[in-house]
């Protein structure tokens, strides 16, 4: 055996091997349909719950905020050991141990600032759900992606499935004529490297396959790859229906956020007066003293009416307000970007679910084209009228072209769930 067909049949034996060893422990892949990958990963992709998290956190403070609407109650028990009693004549004035028992009741009748740190509180809740919402929206999106990268990769092995079909074809035409006495041993290695090649190129679109399927099962939050049950629909709205309507802004989540965002610190800066204003508080202090002393009765009971006014803080208060405002304003200037982004991913994903939809068309064409160039050639070869360098040729050309298919195919499916994302429509 020449060092030529050598490595030849090393090649053809590992890439039969290569499945194999490739081979899901386990048994098939789990498949899912679209709407249900996309429902489980908002479900269970931990990215979600962590957002959700957020809420629980929000909302936690939020009830630490409204406790400034409640009486706080406080009590207490103190015992106290001189080193003698205390005495005026024969009267005990402080007994040497003496034991106090004191409580309180405050409710704040004044907390301007604190009132407005409910409020406050809330709008965080809020904007933590709309967290959430475009959390899962970002899920949904990648899990969409993802799906249809199986579906492209899926197509790619489907092409390179048929080309190699096609060059085993060859290769065994060739080396009946080998055997007949007709042909060349040049055209059956040809044939034979043909053969090899498509079988590492569908050994990579295999692998493809299998990377995209773990992507997926990843984000839906399952412990094993997961296939694509089938294509999605991903039906867009005509042009005509959005192209003058600029309402679709606030359908998207991320818009919603950030406006959420802006309310939030709209108010905070609207409550900054409130820190200037006094603070007051009323309470009542009940108190049981035992023993008792001369001056000191047995039961007592002390009502607080108490208010404070800031009057100067070093500038505190002033500089607060500006970082508010601050903020205030970075606030807008997000929102701005946010929108501008907006728009300008609606016209491109428009110019793309038109340019790629004219781009498949020619793919297509292309394909068709190059399916019947390897047919003639393949009738010319075996007529003799040409050498099977030209079939070769033609094979490569037509499995390029399925491929680019397969490719244009997948541009197009991206492209239409870019316009819906635009759009805000998605998920739905």
């Amino acid at each position: 055996m020449s060092r030529t067909s050598a490595v030849m049949l090393l090649v053809i034996v590992l890439a039969w091997a290569a499945p194999a060893a490739a081979q899901t422990p386990g048994g098939p892949v789990r498949a899912m349909t679209f709407d249900e990958a996309i429902a489980r990963a908002v479900e269970q992709n931990p990215d979600v719950a962590i957002a959700r998290n957020a809420i629980q956190r929000a909302e936690a403070l939020l009830q630490q905020a409204q406790t400034i609407f409640r009486p706080t109650v406080s009590g207490s028990v103190t015992t106290s050991v001189l080193d003698s009693e205390r005495s005026f004549g024969d009267q005990v004035t402080q007994p040497r141990t003496q034991s106090v028992i004191a409580g309180s009741v405050a409710y704040p009748i004044l907390a301007p600032s604190r009132w407005a740190q409910s409020g406050q509180a809330a709008d965080q809740v809020a904007v933590a759900e709309l967290s959430v919402v475009d959390r899962a929206r970002a899920v949904a999106v990648a899990t969409a992606q993802a799906y249809l990268a199986v579906i492209a990769q899926k197509r790619l092995v489907e092409t390179n499935e048929r080309a190699l079909e096609t060059a085993r074809a060859h290769l065994a035409y060739a080396d009946a004529r080998l055997e007949a006495g007709a042909g060349s041993r040049l055209n059956a290695l040809r044939a034979g490297q043909e053969v090899a090649t498509s079988e590492a190129l569908l050994e990579l679109a295999r692998l493809g396959v299998r990377r995209a399927q773990e992507a997926l099962g990843v984000l839906v939050a399952a412990d094993a790859p997961i296939d694509a049950a089938g294509e999605p629909a991903l039906e867009v709205p005509a042009g005509t229906a959005i192209a003058g309507d600029g309402t679709w802004v606030m359908g998207r989540t991320d818009v919603q956020l950030s406006l959420a965002l802006q309310r939030a610190a709209q108010r905070v800066v609207d409550d900054s007066w409130k820190d200037w204003l006094p603070n007051g508080t009323v309470g009542l202090e009940p108190s049981y003293v035992t023993p008792s002393g001369l001056f000191q009765p047995s039961r007592s009971m002390r009502a607080v009416v108490q208010f404070s006014v800031p009057i100067y803080d070093g500038g505190v208060r002033k500089a607060t307000a500006a970082q508010r405002q601050a903020a205030l304003d970075l606030t807008g200037l997000q929102l701005t970007d946010l929108q501008l982004q907006a728009r300008s991913e609606l016209r491109s994903a428009q110019a793309a679910v038109d340019i790629t939809a004219r781009a498949l068309e020619h793919a297509r064409l292309a394909a068709r084209n190059a399916a019947e160039v390897l047919r003639i050639t393949d009738v010319a070869f075996r007529t003799g009228a040409t050498t099977n360098l030209e079939v070769i040729d033609a094979q490569r050309r037509a499995r390029d072209a399925d491929t680019a298919v397969a490719q244009a195919e997948d541009r197009v499916r991206q492209a239409r769930l870019d316009l819906l994302v635009a759009l805000g429509r998605f998920p739905g």
